[in-house]
């Protein structure tokens, strides 16, 4: 951005693919300061936020909601100030007319660690609620849920055509919780 009080409206930025023919994410917002929109399939908007790492913030949004990260618009900025990054992210939303579901109703659907807890099988809800289970047990069997709930998010995501690297947080597995290291 030249002038850092100057906001670029939304609609005069051009989309980006979010995963392009190679597979990758936008390199060219690796390490970028600055504020991002995120559209899915259908252009449709679903989630304005800024970051230090776009691209970072770009694969974490990318393994927690892939069905909605088509397409991204970008502004970075060599001089960020966090009040210009809200500044620009309000406008954009005040742009869209209606708050996007990420920054409104599905905000922790975007920004939280998955909790593969939610997507426990009958039979592990069973193992884990047992009363003879203790700590250790408890911690194992919620790392393999989270396990399970890991390949299955590989898998689709490989299904899509995404060869960026991509590796969860261990330590956050005992917990039951999937988040990028």
């Amino acid at each position: 951005m030249n002038a850092e009080t100057e906001i670029p409206s939304l609609a005069s930025l051009e989309y980006i693919p979010y995963v392009d023919e190679n597979g990758d994410l936008p390199n060219n917002l690796q390490g970028k300061i600055g504020v991002y929109a995120i559209f899915n399939r259908d252009k449709a908007l679903q989630l304005i936020n800024y970051s230090r790492d776009i691209y970072l913030s770009l694969k974490q949004h990318l393994v927690r909601q892939h069905e909605s990260c088509y397409w991204v618009k970008a502004q970075t900025s060599d001089r960020p100030n966090r009040t210009i990054l809200e500044n620009i992210r309000d406008a954009w939303i005040e742009e869209n007319g209606a708050i996007p579901p990420g920054n409104g109703t599905d905000a922790a659907k975007w920004i939280d660690p998955i909790d593969a807890k939610l997507q426990m099988t009958p039979e592990e809800q069973a193992k884990i609620t047992s009363p003879m289970i203790d700590e250790v047990i408890q911690a194992k069997l919620l790392k393999n849920v989270a396990r399970r709930v890991e390949e299955e998010i590989l898998a689709q995501l490989k299904a899509r055509g995404v060869k960026a690297e991509i590796r969860f947080n261990p330590k956050l597995k005992e917990s039951g919780l999937l988040d990028l290291k």
